[in-house]
């Protein structure tokens, strides 16, 4: 994938035979000489031409890296995995947002699990009927570095309707007495061991989410890939899992949506 040779490393940064590791982060690649790469199954990666590196820092839980590709603008990668690109993450947080919103019957309020880089805030603040959205994430650095970079969210970030809330969501949910019309969990993969895992589980799920819903409320989530070959990575189990706490369930790509029926 280009003209002089690769090494890429297990970060998912590539360097050159010709440059040093302080080159690669501080200036400009050279054309056609530096790509990411993300190892997608053991088999499967996929990489594309990157210009620089624009941003790196290092939070409490995770590594984060915003970098200025090629063909996709902008693009915020954590822990060596790519979480949206400036060109298509629109795709991502429109399915993610606007159907619960759609089909609820007048949506007013909206508490967001995750979704520090603020995208999923932006897509609901869209909505007229919305007086209020809870935006928590656990990761004071990913808020602050995207509130920073990520120039498409600004206006979002600056929304008087817009509750930012630095705490574990688990814990944010508990202690809250306010009930939401629609529940979004904008998370991370559920790795065992990882920041997002508890807010995966049944418990969870039916004795701390599904009570602050309003009735007929709604709770959406990501679930990971939902391909014929990937489905069984996150998205089975999340599925397997919440079907026994809600009744109604929507499938739709990965993200999908239960109501809170009576």
């Amino acid at each position: 994938m280009g003209e002089a040779a690769e090494m890429f490393y297990s970060n998912g940064f590539s360097k050159t035979h010709h440059d040093s590791s302080d080159q690669i982060l501080s200036n400009r690649y050279h054309e056609n000489s530096s790509w990411f790469e993300e190892e997608i199954d053991v088999d499967l990666k996929w990489s594309f031409a990157i210009n620089s590196v624009l941003h790196k820092g290092t939070s409490e839980y995770q590594d984060i890296v915003l970098l200025d590709t090629k063909r996709f603008g902008k693009v915020l990668v954590i822990d060596g995995k790519m979480q949206s690109a400036e060109v298509d993450e629109f795709i991502y947080h429109e399915c993610l947002i606007h159907p619960a919103l759609l089909c609820h019957p007048n949506p007013k309020t909206m508490f967001i699990m995750g979704g520090g880089e603020g995208s999923a805030a932006r897509e609901a603040l869209k909505h007229t009927s919305m007086d209020k959205v809870v935006m928590c994430d656990i990761d004071q650095e990913v808020v602050d570095f995207c509130r920073r970079y990520l120039t498409a969210n600004k206006q979002a970030f600056c929304n008087k309707r817009l509750q930012l809330v630095i705490n574990d969501a688990k814990a944010e949910l508990e202690q809250r007495n306010e009930k939401f019309d629609i529940i979004v969990g904008d998370l991370a993969d559920p790795v065992e061991g990882g920041p997002c895992f508890q807010l995966y589980t049944k418990s969870f799920y039916d004795q701390i989410l599904k009570p602050k819903l309003n009735h007929n409320g709604i709770f959406v989530t990501q679930a990971g890939p939902a391909g014929v070959f990937t489905h069984k990575e996150v998205f089975s189990s999340i599925y397997n899992t919440i079907k026994h706490v809600f009744k109604c369930k929507s499938l739709f790509g990965h993200p999908f949506w239960f109501q809170n029926a009576p």
